[in-house]
C-alpha cells in the first residue's frame, strides 16, 4: 500500500535498505526493523536522522525494550551511540542464545 499525499520520510541512503522497496515502506510501522538496521550499519548522521525522524525517546525505548534481536557488534555500537543505555537493561541482550544459562 503506498502512502498518500506527501508524507515526511527519513532521508538514509537506498542501500541501507536494498532488501526493501523503500517507496513502498510504511515508515512508522516498520520503525523497529528500521531503527535495529540503522545502529548495525549506519554511522552518526544515519543515527542522527533516526533520532529527528522518530524522537530520541521513541529509539532508546526500542533499542533497550523492543528490538528482540542486535548481535553483539550492534549492541556495542547502540552504547557507543547511545551512552544512556546499559546492556543489561537491553531486551537483545538479555535474550542473546551465547550466554550462560543454568541447567535446573
Amino acid at each position: 500500500m503506498k502512502p498518500k499525499g506527501n508524507i515526511e520520510k527519513p532521508k538514509f541512503e537506498s542501500h541501507f535498505f536494498w532488501d526493501t522497496d523503500i517507496e513502498e515502506l510504511d515508515w512508522q510501522k516498520a520503525y523497529l526493523a528500521v531503527i535495529a538496521r540503522i545502529v548495525e550499519r549506519g554511522g552518526e548522521e544515519e543515527i542522527d536522522e533516526i533520532i529527528r525522524f522518530y524522537g530520541y525517546e521513541k529509539v532508546i525505548r526500542a533499542i533497550r525494550d523492543e528490538i528482540h534481536f542486535l548481535p553483539n557488534y550492534a549492541i556495542d555500537r547502540a552504547i557507543k551511540f547511545f551512552p544512556v543505555l546499559k546492556k543489561e537493561e537491553m531486551n537483545c541482550y538479555l535474550n542473546r542464545k551465547d550466554k550462560p544459562y543454568h541447567w535446573i
